[in-house]
């Protein structure tokens, strides 16, 4: 295979742009396709099943867990995420980039299972600007925003384990940011190990024949 897509994980505080961030670098580049999560929570408005998420229920979720359909899930406000492995895996073969937008505890798995993955983390530059877009959303009661803000600061914890950090302060100079880091990964060499065997061949016959 010429070209094999790589996987990409972006994860987040909520209320950082993730979303908004995804829409504008696939407008732009053709190259990337955008995983499609399922969950087990209620659709928010103009959301449309298959588009935002999978939207299933509880017992939907635990027979794609029991059948191993999912590379990754977790359990994030009392509702239930995770990535369905079938789509990734044909995105990845057809040459495209899969960017999966989890959160830490999926994507820590993601890590362990595929070591090669490129993790990136988005965060506004401060908490009160965090406070500000989830107030700013509307879509949320008080209650919830303070749930996120209490699980921001829980996840501020494990922001090292990702490769690089995005400060989503302009979202063009973002976008950018992140897909300059993308194409970086392709020439990392752990994508290229069947060149490198060739060229090590290559140099071997090479000395050989200098003999």
């Amino acid at each position: 295979m010429e070209h094999q897509g790589i996987l990409v994980v972006v994860s987040g505080f909520s209320g950082a742009g993730k979303g908004t961030l995804m829409k504008e670098l696939l407008k732009r580049y053709d190259n990337y396709a955008l995983s499609v999560s399922a969950t087990t929570r209620q659709p928010r408005e103009g959301e449309k099943d298959g588009e935002a998420y999978f939207f299933v229920s509880k017992e939907q979720f635990q027979q794609m867990i029991e059948e191993h359909k999912l590379v990754e899930y977790a359990q994030y406000v009392n509702h239930y995420y995770g990535t369905p492995k079938e789509y990734v895996q044909q995105k990845m073969a057809e040459g495209k980039d899969v960017i999966l937008e989890i959160e830490i505890q999926g994507a820590l798995k993601v890590k362990k299972r595929f070591p090669e993955a490129l993790l990136l983390f988005v965060t506004p530059p401060s908490a009160e600007e965090l406070r500000r877009r989830l107030i700013g959303r509307g879509t949320e009661t008080i209650e919830v925003i303070n749930a996120r803000l209490l699980r921001a600061a829980e996840e501020a914890s494990g922001m090292e384990a990702y490769d690089y950090l995005l400060i989503n302060d302009d979202i063009d100079r973002c976008v950018e940011e992140m897909h300059q880091l993308i194409k970086l990964q392709h020439r990392r060499t752990a994508y290229h190990l069947d060149f490198l065997s060739r060229m090590r061949d290559e140099l071997c016959h090479l000395d050989e024949n200098n003999k």
